[in-house]
């Protein structure tokens, strides 16, 4: 993978695996599949500066997540698909 830090509150993250049939065995076409709103966080940046004041991130590298389902800017690197987004567009850690 190319090497990518990002920048002040932002976080690099690999979508999950969209699925490709349902519980019951159908299976769903390219279409139909809905856009995936959990993901791994691969990078994150040092956080941000408000008033003054340094605020840490709270997310890490490694971290499951739950985000919005039009949240980030999709980029494509090393011939992967991931997301950009702020940390305040993450909903959730799942542990």
């Amino acid at each position: 993978m190319a090497n990518i830090k990002p920048l002040s509150d932002r976080v690099l993250v690999r979508p999950d695996d969209v699925e490709e049939t349902t519980s019951s065995g159908i299976i769903i076409p390219d279409t139909a599949k809905e856009k995936p709103q959990r993901g791994t966080v691969v990078a994150a940046g040092p956080g941000k500066v408000e008033n003054g004041t340094k605020i840490d991130m709270s997310v890490k590298e490694g971290d499951h997540i739950l985000y919005g389902k039009y949240s980030g800017t999709e980029i494509t690197l090393d011939g992967e698909e991931y997301l950009i987004m702020r940390e305040a567009d993450i909903l959730g850690i799942v542990s």
